[in-house]
């Protein structure tokens, strides 16, 4: 489906923990996650602290729309 939308000229991040099915699902724009269980947050931390890995996370995100590529690019 990723590759369909941005068939349409519509950028999508894919945000992933195994970043390898990411790209073999052809995303182009990928930022790495967490954990598995918790891709884009982390139980074992404050809710202080939870909220600012969450917040860099979305900030990567919409830094990988905002951004042109050529190539498979991975916002870390």
């Amino acid at each position: 489906m990723v590759k369909e939308i941005e068939r349409y000229g519509i950028p999508i991040v894919h945000m992933a923990t195994i970043t390898t099915i990411s790209e073999s699902v052809g995303a182009n724009r990928i930022v790495p996650t967490v954990a598995i269980p918790h891709p884009v947050g982390n139980p074992g931390l404050n809710s202080e602290d939870e909220h600012a890995l969450r917040k860099e996370l979305v900030k990567r995100a919409l830094n990988g729309l905002a951004t042109d590529i050529t190539k498979i690019t991975h916002f870390e």
